[in-house]
């Protein structure tokens, strides 16, 4: 990749990068893609980065499950990943989903989420699915919230103080979202009145 005029060690994104199925050889990128929020961010809990291995047994669970892991590329560099997960383990919500969505460092506000998440929620039409939740880490993830609410995903509430990382105090927004068509068909009915 060629690197930005403005930051030469930021690489220049690609007009439209390609989402595809992730692949074992793409951990290592996803691994460091993810570790930047794990160690500089409150948009994931989770505060001991975890190595490629451990990325890639996780993606082996996600598949396993029938659920999509993507990625997305351009010139041969993973610029971002997303992908969904069981909501909770009890049976009753089997037809509700979680997406997680994460942007290599320096490339968010470039259309790589929205690329992703256009793509996972396309996928998970495609299946049993009917609700997809997105449970942002950090209120104040401005580029997240906006982006779910632009793919249709309605804010339905912030659990308070629920975490704790980096010396703060946390919320947790969610958002939610129905699947397939019959549930477009609900929410727009809904809109009407």
């Amino acid at each position: 990749m060629q690197a930005n005029a403005t930051n030469p060690d930021t690489p220049n994104p690609p007009r439209s990068p390609v989402v595809r199925d992730a692949t074992l050889a793409d951990f290592d990128a996803i691994a460091r893609i993810y570790a930047h929020y794990v160690e500089n961010a409150l948009a994931t809990f989770e505060e001991v980065a975890p190595g490629a291995d451990e990325m890639r047994a996780r993606h082996a669970a996600v598949v396993a499950a029938g659920l999509p892991y993507l990625v997305a590329v351009a010139d041969g560099a993973v610029l971002g990943y997303a992908y969904a997960t069981a909501y909770r383990s009890r049976s009753a919500y089997r037809h509700t989903i979680e997406d997680s969505v994460y942007i290599a460092d320096g490339m968010n506000g470039r259309g790589i989420g929205m690329a992703l998440l256009s793509e996972l929620i396309a996928r998970c039409e495609a299946g049993p699915w009917r609700q997809v939740i997105a449970v942002i880490g950090n209120s104040g993830n401005a580029g997240s919230i906006a982006l779910h609410a632009r793919l249709g995903f309605e804010h339905v509430g912030v659990l308070r103080q629920v975490g704790f990382k980096h010396g703060q105090w946390v919320d947790t927004v969610l958002m939610q979202r129905s699947l397939g068509e019959r549930d477009a068909r609900t929410r727009a009915a809904s809109a009407r009145g």
